[in-house]
Order: structure tokens, then sequence, then C-alpha cells
């Protein structure tokens, strides 16, 4: 909303009763539209985070944080092996794992170990052979919390 502050007469800046152009700019229409958009990107973005669908178990373990760099590791009801949304052919996994970028450090990233319910105990420890002697000894394993629909992460040590 604009105000002529110029004077009483109404004249304003040209002093030929004309008015002048407005230098002010309207935000409203520009803040409207960015609380549109954050609330869009707020609900997809969860959504987007997990592309496997997988039935997860439920979990009384506490929230690890979101690290940078980590990749997950799905394995769907019917026994296939997902890297992040790809899937992996059987005995690929090991090549795939060591063609994983390492940090600066040398250590391998963090790997997520997403698993249906429905599978075989056997067959997850299969998995995590094959990430520990690809050298991942460090395998968050995620779950549900405890009557919440949000995925959790709990920290495993492979052996």
């Amino acid at each position: 909303m604009a105000v002529n502050l110029s004077g009483g007469s109404g004249r304003g800046r040209s002093g030929f009763g004309g008015r002048s152009p407005m230098s002010e700019i309207n935000v409203t229409p520009l803040v409207d539209v960015m609380l549109v958009l954050l609330i869009i990107f707020m609900v997809t973005a969860p959504l987007l985070k997990a592309g496997v669908p997988v039935n997860l178990p439920e979990s009384k373990a506490k929230t690890l944080g979101d690290e940078k760099d980590q990749v997950t590791l799905s394995m769907a009801r019917d026994g296939r092996v997902y890297l992040d949304d790809v899937e992996v052919a059987p005995g690929e996994l090991s090549d795939r794992l060591a063609a994983l970028p390492r940090t600066e450090a040398g250590e391998p990233p963090l790997i997520t170990l997403r698993a249906d319910r429905s599978l075989d105990y056997g067959r997850i420890m299969e998995v995590m052979g094959e990430l520990n002697q690809a050298g991942f000894n460090s395998i968050s394993l995620i779950t549900l919390a405890s009557g919440e629909a949000r995925p959790r992460a709990r920290e495993k040590q492979a052996q």
C-alpha cells in the first residue's frame, strides 16, 4: 500500500497535477508464493528419501542423525537388493560396493540398510556379510519407531 507524503496539494513530484510512478514493490504476492512452495517442499521431501517400497520392522531404538554422503541399501520383500534406487544383480553387490567413492580420510561411506520385515534373517545376514567383506563395518539398520510411521536408524556393528 502506497501513501503520498509529498504535501497537501496532491501534485506529487511532477508539479503539473499528474501522478508520479510508485517506486515501492508489493511483496505480498511474492511472500504468498514462497510460503506455498515451502509447504509443498516440506511435504514432498520425506517422500523422495525412500524410493524402494519396504515394510520396515518396528523398534524402540533411539534415532540417529542424518549423515552426509550415506548410501542406502534396500532389500525388497522378494529378496531383490537395491543400491540407492538401482537394482543390483545377484553376485554383483561386492563389485558395486568396492566402486563407491571413499571419504578424504579413506573411509567408506555410511551404509543404511532397509530390509523388509518378511525377509528371512539368513538372507539379511548374507548381505551384511558381503558388506563386511567389502570393508563396511558400520551399518545403520533402518526401522520404524514403535507406534510411529517415520523411519528410524539404529547403528549395528557388522562382525
